[in-house]
């Protein structure tokens, strides 16, 4: 779960569990379907795709 980290002068930091990286690395994997995408073509393809991630609240 992601941990949220208040940060009062300026953006709030967000802590990700080893479930979380991997669950971004797969979501990553089946939008780019390991095509041979330039930088900026998975730039678009990620721009145009939500990630959400649940939030911790311990």
């Amino acid at each position: 779960m992601a941990i949220v980290i208040d940060n009062p002068l300026g953006r709030r930091m967000i802590k990700l569990s080893t479930d979380d990286i991997l669950a971004v690395v797969s979501m990553y994997q089946q939008k780019c379907n390991c095509k041979d995408f330039t930088y900026d073509e998975i730039r678009s393809v990620l721009k145009n795709s939500d990630v959400y991630l649940p939030e911790d609240f311990n």
